[in-house]
């Protein structure tokens, strides 16, 4: 009887061409088809199935840019979901859910800024006060943290904006405080950041 397991080798894959499917063992499958152009497009397949349904489908990656061990070791992980009673699909579909809501709760402060200036330029008396808000913020507090993400911003970022123009513009100050406590807290009510305002406070009498 033949091996079961890692019955392909690198070079096999390597110099497949043959469209078709190709078992390496524990479920793991190389499948070939043809391009456009006639030229092989090389995929991972992990095939399984769990407490007597229908066989599923999972992909592992395209050859070469996931290699024949790695495409063992995804495998292997999906395996151990597998034995705990986890579907693997549908634990790598709630995986990239997470993490993309994840990412769109990391927004940067530019980006905060500019959602927050889109939705209140409409209530604002004239299109020169909103041109004004993103001219503040690009000049004072873009260059100290407008691309981190706004859960990252601290007192000491904010400081680090305000403490240059405190004694020489007061007025300016007082306004871009005001204008990062506003981007803020709309950050915060949407679900951005957590915690308190950094910028909630008052520049003192100078």
């Amino acid at each position: 009887m033949g091996r079961q397991i890692n019955r392909l080798t690198a070079l096999r894959v390597e110099k497949q061409r043959n469209p078709g499917l190709y078992p390496d063992g524990n479920g793991v499958y190389l499948q070939v088809t043809l391009g456009a152009d006639g030229s092989p497009r090389k995929s991972w397949l992990f095939r399984f199935r769990m407490q007597g349904r229908r066989e599923r489908k999972m992909g592992l990656g395209a050859f070469p840019a996931v290699s024949l061990q790695e495409a063992r070791d995804k495998a292997s992980h999906a395996r151990r979901f597998c034995k705990d009673g986890i579907d693997p699909v549908e634990q790598r579909k709630a995986e990239r859910a997470k993490a993309k809501l994840a990412d769109a709760r990391s927004l940067t402060f530019n980006q905060c800024a500019k959602a927050y200036i889109t939705a209140h330029r409409a209530g604002w008396r004239n299109v020169k006060h909103a041109a004004q808000w993103t001219s503040t913020l690009e000049t004072y507090a873009s260059p100290i943290f407008g691309t981190l993400p706004a859960p990252a911003i601290d007192t000491t970022l904010v400081l680090k904006v305000l403490e240059p123009i405190w004694n020489t513009k007061p007025e300016t100050a007082s306004r871009v405080r005001g204008r990062i406590e506003a981007v803020l807290d709309w950050a915060k009510a949407r679900g951005y950041r957590n915690g308190e305002n950094p910028a909630r406070w008052r520049i003192p009498a100078t």
